[in-house]
């Protein structure tokens, strides 16, 4: 990156590229923003994407999409109930549909002891390996 750096300060200060350029401009962003930039360098183990924070952002933004539909607000606080369940899931690595299914068919035991059926709980909880499946037919991962 030390390399990187000084390339492009010498192609800018050389004047190899014309600042104005698509390039030149792109070095310039780059050498003004370094810092930041190169932040995850500083942090061994820092993934180079945000990939996760980008697939939870695009679950609430497709949850905000999906409301406008909602037509009183009794049904928004279930369809947030619900996105905020099958998210949960989802980050525990649990079938969002076989939990659902598995604390309805449970009702009993879950009002029994519903801490031992929050979604990091599960598993244990669960006595059908069936109901483990992480990728059920005809819903999205």
């Amino acid at each position: 990156m030390t390399r990187l750096q000084t390339w492009m300060r010498e192609k800018l200060d050389g004047k190899h590229v014309e600042p104005n350029s698509g390039l030149g401009q792109a070095i310039g962003y780059l050498l003004k923003h370094w810092t930041p930039l190169t932040l995850f360098l500083r942090e061994s183990g820092v993934p180079l994407d945000n990939n996760r924070s980008e697939q939870a952002l695009k679950m609430a933004i497709l949850h905000r999409k999906n409301s406008l539909s909602y037509k009183t607000l009794n049904g928004a606080r279930t369809g947030d109930l619900f996105m905020s369940l099958i998210h949960t899931c989802r980050l525990n690595r649990v079938n969002p549909f076989a939990y659902l299914m598995a604390i309805t068919t449970h009702a009993t035991d879950v009002k029994a002891r519903p801490s031992a059926w929050l979604p990091w709980n599960y598993p244990q909880q669960s006595k059908n390996p069936a109901e483990l499946d992480h990728d059920p037919p005809g819903l999205p991962a």
